[in-house]
């Protein structure tokens, strides 16, 4: 049993009774390498917390890719030859995964799966993640099921250009020694029709700003975009039924974004969690009110090196 900033999802252990605050919940969406991991790997540096025991740690990291489903020997033996669709919802134990999350939120120590990625298969080795302040739940899908988007008390989506997200993703499989025309297959086959289907947003022509896709709930309908701050965050939600409330175009490489999102995260870790709430019945928004164009953000700085290795995940 591993522990983890980052299976059964009950209580681990004793720290599992004590009292603890609840966390602050931000899901992180987006495409196929579009660099979700990496920003929040980059958020956790920034906030000088990757450098803190795992037991301490006030920001946790938790990837949805933890939860595929346990496959049968059919479905295992479509996975190795590149035919099986890790891009669909139903890939995702979606019951483990909302048991999960629910006990995090109520400040439970819990044992997420491992999964290996080489065999297609969930280990018996789990991993524990300890209560935090603020935990990052960050996949592909994390936004598709309404039951667990509720639970987000921000959501962030990864922009990456599809052509970039593509050349990473081949240049990490091959890496993996895959073979290219099984790798070239598969993105056509699975992973970009899926991203169309259930991720991407309407395109412009469907509506006057930028829309995400019906998922399950209705059809799409409009987000604002924001003109200012030079596309850093190009969008934030108002009263629309929108699934993510900020946009970071260009993932790691937005700076501005990312550090925005850091002051936000410092001043929940602060206390100052009390100005922006969701409220969970009616879903409306309270939000704190940005930095007007000009002014610092004030963003945490470590001054030490990013370490990010490239993620061990199939997508």
């Amino acid at each position: 049993m591993a522990s983890a900033g980052g299976g059964d999802c009950e209580g681990a252990g004793p720290e599992a009774d004590r009292p603890h605050q609840r966390p602050f919940l931000i899901g992180v969406s987006g495409g196929t390498a579009s660099g979700k991991s990496t920003v929040c790997e980059k958020i956790m540096e920034l906030l000088g917390q990757n450098e803190v025991d795992h037991r301490q740690r006030k920001l946790v990291i938790l990837s949805q890719d933890r939860f595929y489903k346990v496959l049968t020997a059919e479905q295992k033996a479509k996975a190795l030859k590149g035919q099986y669709n890790f891009d669909h919802p139903d890939a995702f134990d979606n019951d483990l995964m909302h048991r999960t999350l629910k006990n995090i939120v109520e400040g439970k120590t819990v044992e997420v799966p491992t999964y290996d990625f080489v065999t297609h298969s969930r280990l018996a080795e789990t991993t524990v993640v300890y209560p935090a302040d603020v935990v990052l739940f960050e996949g592909i899908l994390v936004f598709y099921s309404q039951e667990i988007r509720d639970m987000f008390h921000l959501r962030l989506f990864v922009d990456t250009d599809s052509d970039v997200r593509l050349s990473r993703r081949v240049l990490r499989d091959v890496q993996r020694g895959r073979d290219l025309e099984q790798i070239l297959t598969q993105y056509t086959t699975f992973v970009k029709p899926a991203f169309e289907e259930f991720c991407l947003p309407v395109p412009p022509s469907t509506c006057p700003g930028t829309s995400f896709p019906p998922l399950s709930e209705g059809p799409p309908v409009p987000i604002l975009r924001a003109e200012s701050w030079t596309d850093a965050v190009c969008c934030i939600r108002g009263e629309t039924k929108k699934y993510a409330d900020v946009i970071i175009p260009r993932g790691v490489d937005n700076m501005v974004a990312i550090n925005l999102i850091v002051q936000h995260i410092q001043d929940i870790l602060n206390g100052d969690i009390c100005k922006w709430h969701r409220a969970g019945a009616n879903g409306r928004s309270h939000k704190r009110t940005f930095p007007e164009p000009g002014e610092h953000p004030g963003v945490l700085a470590s001054g030490k090196r990013s370490h990010l290795e490239s993620s061990s995940r199939p997508h």
